[in-house]
């Protein structure tokens, strides 16, 4: 009789980057993210070894984004201040315009589709996770025992970037909220899916749970199937919600593990 093959447990972090922790710097700091790290880092050190591969996603914007106060201005030319809502009325009536006249109409569609899908209304945040930036780099406590796992493991933490194109919101790492056919950035990468596919546990942590971690589990799990959402673990005490979307964060869950997905604690998941 052969021995059962090890299951296979990968290890999915979401956006830890520094411009999402509650520390000094931050952009766009969500409350208990820096712990929430800190934890993480904590279980990679000590448990290391049970995840067969790590995966890291990484927002990464640029100043000029859909999402930013420099893409927009108002009919006296001044651009929003973030965490102002743009709806799709504001833009039909010239409320907001696009600064680049040439993004006008494309802009108009972008907000016609975000309610046509029934997603999130556009949301103006501050300018955060800028390629180059200290705020784009991953947690230092987090990135010291993520090398250090691949030191020991011999394979390199794979990193999935997400947000290049800048004229659509992209929360999920899966795909954009509203996906341009013409730009793969936009699209599920298949062969990361494939890989995702092979693990028997995904073990699931990061910022923020109302938007990003929320958007690419929704996103992972219909990729997977509703026969394998009982793969998708996530971490209740590695993830937190921007301040205001706390409701939103719990609805995410409550709708996830009705679907079949699993929590757990940092502390309890390997005890």
């Amino acid at each position: 009789m052969t021995a059962l093959a090890k299951a296979a447990m990968h290890l999915l972090l979401i956006d830890p980057q520094n411009d999402f922790c509650d520390i000094p710097g931050a952009a766009l700091p969500v409350p208990g993210a820096n712990a929430d790290m800190q934890r993480v880092a904590d279980l990679v050190a000590r448990h290391g070894s049970q995840f067969d591969a790590i995966h890291v996603t990484l927002d990464s914007h640029r100043p000029i984004d859909i999402a930013h106060p420099a893409w927009w201005r108002d009919e006296s030319g001044q651009m929003p201040p973030p965490f102002t809502i743009i709806a799709e009325a504001d833009v039909a009536a010239g409320k907001w315009q696009a600064r680049d006249t040439e993004q006008q109409a494309a802009s108009l569609h972008y907000v016609q589709e975000l309610a046509r899908r029934g997603h999130y209304q556009l949301l103006v945040w501050p300018e955060h996770c800028l390629i180059g930036s200290w705020g784009h780099n991953v947690h230092a406590g987090l990135f010291d025992a993520l090398n250090q796992w691949s030191r020991q493991q011999i394979r390199p933490v794979h990193y999935q970037i997400k947000g290049l194109n800048a004229a659509t919101e992209h929360y999920s790492a899966i795909q954009a909220e509203v996906p341009d056919p013409a730009d793969p950035h936009t699209l599920p990468d298949q062969d990361w899916i494939a890989q995702l596919k092979t693990a028997d546990t995904i073990v699931i942590a990061g910022e923020a749970l109302s938007h990003c971690v929320a958007g690419t589990v929704r996103d992972l799990a219909d990729q997977l199937g509703d026969a394998q959402v009982h793969k998708l673990l996530l971490l209740t005490d590695c993830c937190s919600a921007v301040s205001g979307f706390e409701e939103a964060g719990k609805a995410f869950v409550q709708e996830l593990t009705a679907r079949g997905m699993r929590t757990a604690t940092s502390d309890t998941l390997f005890a």
